[in-house]
């Protein structure tokens, strides 16, 4: 079993994470007291864990900026160890990168072809840029909703990374 918050292993069957002091089992600051630290006093949550955003929010958050805020996720301390952050990060890491792959070729394509074909290139890239945002938009959905959704191929290698 492992922390929902922080990711780590729970070895210790107390209701309490030993690496973050989240409840088990509850969402962070739903009315639980912290367990006491080794000293028998009730463990204040440093400011940095008070101020750590929802796993949730944090996967929502990987998505806005694409591959920047993805990357920002996972070097930033709170969240570097959570497993649903990293997966999320890493999704919008490849889809970013594949997206712009794909905006290169038809850029290329465009180069390529007769003037008068450029209508037509131009409309379909058009619809694969609105799809893939649509795209972004259901994933930051799944995300909010505490769901891990699995992209074709993107999804498995996010999910290998993570």
């Amino acid at each position: 079993m492992h922390c929902e918050r922080c990711g780590s292993q729970l070895t210790d069957t107390k209701g309490f994470c030993e690496n973050c002091g989240q409840a088990v089992g509850t969402a962070a600051g739903a009315g639980v007291v912290a367990p006491p630290n080794a000293t028998g006093a009730a463990a204040v949550p440093s400011a940095q864990t008070a101020a750590a955003l929802q796993p949730n929010i944090a996967g929502v958050l990987c998505y806005i900026l694409g591959f920047i805020s993805g990357i920002f996720f996972l070097v930033a301390e709170p969240y570097k160890h959570d497993r649903f952050v990293r997966f999320h990060a890493f999704q919008s890491i490849f889809l970013s990168v594949a997206w712009i792959a794909v905006h290169i070729a038809f850029d290329i394509v465009l180069w390529i072809l007769p003037w008068s074909l450029w209508t037509i290139t131009t409309t379909i890239s058009a619809l694969v840029s609105l799809a893939v945002f649509l795209v972004f938009l259901l994933l930051m959905f799944k995300a909010y909703s505490n769901e891990r959704f699995n992209l074709p191929v993107i999804g498995d290698l996010a999910g290998k990374q993570a």
